[in-house]
C-alpha cells in the first residue's frame, strides 16, 4: 500500500523535501539552506554538488521523521529554481564549474547584442521569451566560452547541460537519465514552445551544442527510478516542473484565466492561458505551464519580479535591520506608513513588465523622519507594488479585469503584506491554508503519473479540504492611485528615465 508522495523542492536559497499523504497533507518536512556565491558585482553562483548533497540529506531526514520506507512511497516529484544552469562531465558526473544562478547578470551584454542584431522577434516568436540574462541558454554559452576546453568537450558530446531538475534526476538515477520537463525547457531560450522541441536555429544563435541538451519529457510522467542504494529500494520519479509552474498546478489553476502569485526570493505571477500561447504586448513572457502525459500542453503568461523576499534577506543579512524574515511584519506594523519612502529593489535589474537589465536598487523619499521601520515597511510594500505592475500587464493582455489573485510562497504568510497587496491592487487576495503550493504541485504531478491520484478533479477535491483565507481591498480608489503614483515615480528613477 503506497502511503506517500515525496516532493523535492530545490529552491534558490534552500533545498527542501516535503512528504505528502493521500489527502495532500504534510507528513514530514526537512530543509537546509545552502551558500550563495557572489564572485563579482551582479554575478550569482551555486555549488551544484552542495545542492545535491543537501537535497539527498533532506529526503533522508523527512523519511526518517515520518518513518516512511521506500516501499510506502508511490513516487518522487521534483520542482526547482528554473533558469539556474549546471554543466557537468557525462562520465564522471562532476560539474565543470559552479552553477550560474537565474539572478546572475553576467550575460546581459550578450543578450543586449542579440537585441542589437534584430534577433528579439525570432526569439520571442519561437520561445515566448525576451532576450535577457535571466534565462539559462546564454549562461550555458558563457560557461562554454569561459571554462578552458569546455566548448570542444561539449561539441564532442562529453558534457551535459541541465537546469537543477536535470541535475537532480541525473544524480537520483545514477546517471542513467538525462532529462528535463517541458516547463523547465521553455525557460532556456533554446526550446520552441510551438513545436515543443529543442530548436536548432536557436541553439546556433545562442551557441549551445544540441549534444548537451537533456531529453524533454511531460511534467507528469515516469522518468526512471531512483538508485536502490539511495533510499533502500527503487522509487519512481513521477515528474518535474519549474517552481512557478508547479505552484500554478499546486494552486489548482487548471482553468484558463486563473492566476497565482508566488512570493519567494522573487515574485512570479502566472496565468493559465489554456492550450495555446498568448503573445504578450505588455511586457510579459509566454511559457509552457505543464504537460500531462498523453495530453496537449497547457500554456501560461508570466511576469517575473527578480527581487522580492531577497530584499528582506538583504535587510536581515547585510543591513542588520531585522533579525529574521518574520520580524519584518511586526516592524512594518509598528508604523502607519512608510513616511513617504519607496524602495525599488532592483539589485539585479528590473524584470516584467519593464525588462531593464541596467536598473539598480534605490530608496527614494528619505527625510529626517524616516527610520528603520519605514524602510522595512517600504521593502515589504515593494513586493506588492512590483506584483501590481505585473497584474496590470496581465489584465491588458487578457482584455479584462482579474477579480481574484491566488497566493503562495513563504512571504504570503505575512498578513500585513497580503492585506497591502489587496489594498494597493484593488483585487481580492486568496491564500490557501497551506502555502506550500510549489511542493504540492510537484507532488500532484508525480501522483498523477504514478496513479496515487486519479485525475485533476480528485486533486481539486483534495486541495479544497484545507480551506482559504481572503484579504479584501479596504482603501479608497483615490488612496490606491496616490500610492501607485508614488511607486511609479520611484521606478522611473531606478530606470534612469
Amino acid at each position: 500500500m503506497k502511503k506517500y508522495i515525496v516532493a523535492i523542492d530545490s529552491g534558490t536559497t534552500s533545498v527542501r523535501c516535503i512528504i505528502f499523504d493521500k489527502d495532500a497533507r504534510i507528513a514530514a518536512l526537512a530543509q537546509h539552506e545552502f551558500r550563495q556565491i557572489f564572485p563579482k558585482a551582479g554575478w550569482v553562483e551555486h555549488d551544484a554538488d552542495e545542492i545535491w548533497r543537501l537535497q539527498k540529506l533532506c529526503v533522508d531526514e523527512a523519511m526518517a521523521n515520518c518513518r516512511a520506507t521506500a516501499a510506502e512511497i508511490a513516487a518522487v516529484g521534483i520542482t526547482n529554481q528554473r533558469e539556474t544552469c549546471v554543466v557537468w562531465d557525462r562520465k564522471t558526473g562532476k560539474p565543470i564549474c559552479n552553477a550560474i544562478v537565474w539572478q546572475c547578470r553576467r550575460t546581459a551584454r550578450f543578450c543586449n547584442s542579440l537585441k542589437e542584431k534584430g534577433l528579439s522577434s525570432i526569439i520571442r516568436e519561437k520561445t515566448g521569451l525576451v532576450p535577457d540574462a535571466y534565462f539559462s541558454g546564454p549562461k550555458v554559452a558563457w560557461i562554454l566560452d569561459n571554462v578552458e576546453g569546455a566548448r570542444e568537450r561539449a561539441e564532442a558530446g562529453e558534457l551535459c547541460f541541465g537546469t537543477i531538475d536535470s541535475w537532480l534526476i541525473w544524480n537520483l538515477t545514477g546517471g542513467r537519465v538525462h532529462a528535463t520537463d517541458v516547463s523547465n525547457a521553455s525557460r532556456t531560450m533554446l526550446f520552441n514552445i510551438n513545436t515543443m522541441a529543442w530548436d536548432r536555429e536557436l541553439c546556433d544563435i545562442i551557441g549551445v551544442p544540441e549534444k548537451m541538451l537533456p531529453k524533454v519529457m511531460p511534467s507528469s510522467a515516469i522518468y526512471g527510478e531512483c538508485r536502490p542504494s539511495l533510499f533502500g529500494a527503487p522509487i519512481p520519479i513521477g515528474g518535474a516542473a519549474g517552481d512557478q509552474q508547479a505552484a500554478l498546478f499546486g494552486q489548482c489553476c487548471f482553468e484558463k484565466g486563473s492566476v497565482k502569485n508566488t512570493y519567494g526570493t522573487g515574485c512570479f505571477m502566472l496565468m493559465n492561458t489554456g492550450e495555446a500561447p498568448i503573445a504578450s504586448e505588455s511586457g510579459l513572457v509566454s511559457t509552457v505551464a505543464w504537460q500531462l502525459e498523453g495530453q496537449r500542453p497547457a500554456y501560461a503568461l508570466e511576469g517575473s519580479v527578480f527581487v522580492a523576499g531577497a530584499a528582506i534577506q538583504w535587510l536581515r543579512d547585510e543591513m542588520k535591520l531585522i533579525s529574521s524574515a518574520p520580524e519584518s511584519e511586526t516592524v512594518a506594523k509598528s508604523v502607519p506608513d512608510t513616511c513617504g519612502c519607496y524602495f525599488v529593489p532592483a539589485f539585479t535589474g528590473i524584470g516584467a513588465p519593464y525588462w531593464n537589465q541596467d536598473a539598480r536598487g534605490i530608496i527614494t523619499g528619505l527625510t529626517r523622519g524616516a527610520g528603520r521601520a519605514h524602510i522595512v515597511r517600504a521593502a515589504l510594500e515593494s513586493m506588492a507594488y512590483q506584483s501590481i505592475d505585473v497584474l496590470s500587464a496581465m489584465e491588458k493582455d487578457l482584455g479584462e479585469s482579474i477579480c481574484a489573485l491566488r497566493v503562495d510562497g513563504g512571504a504570503s504568510a505575512n498578513d500585513f503584506l497580503m492585506q497591502f497587496q489587496a489594498d494597493a491592487s484593488g483585487v481580492k487576495v486568496v491564500r490557501p491554508a497551506s502555502v506550500e503550493s510549489t511542493a504540492r504541485g510537484a507532488a500532484f504531478l508525480a501522483g498523477l503519473a504514478s496513479g496515487f491520484w486519479k485525475d485533476t478533479a480528485e486533486i481539486s477535491l483534495v486541495a479544497d479540504k484545507d480551506g482559504f483565507k481572503e484579504f479584501k481591498p479596504s482603501v479608497t480608489k483615490e488612496k490606491r492611485e496616490e500610492l501607485l503614483a508614488g511607486w511609479h515615480k520611484a521606478v522611473k528613477k531606478a530606470l534612469n528615465d
